[in-house]
């Protein structure tokens, strides 16, 4: 199994890391029939802005916060690669 990104990782993150770190989550949910799909929130002082939906085929929350928001990419990839989300 690979190492998991850490919050510290995460936040040294440049834009254009961040953005291949999210295709590399779109990828991997991709190969489990399941769709990454970003949160439209516009306002930045909104509860879910800046997360995400890992949803199945039927387009139904695969993973979700349990308030019925998005998630962020790190619990993404904690799901997608087996480990146990805290969200």
């Amino acid at each position: 199994m690979e190492k998991l990104t850490t919050v510290e990782e995460y936040e040294a993150m440049t834009p254009e890391e961040v953005k291949i770190f999210e295709a590399r989550l779109r990828r991997a949910a991709k190969r489990q029939g399941l769709y990454l799909q970003k949160v439209r929130r516009r306002d930045p002082r909104a509860r879910d802005y800046g997360t995400y939906y890992l949803l199945d085929e039927r387009g139904n929350p695969a993973v979700h916060d349990g308030q019925g928001g998005g998630i962020y990419l790190l619990n993404i990839e904690q799901a997608l690669f087996g480990e146990e989300v805290a969200a």
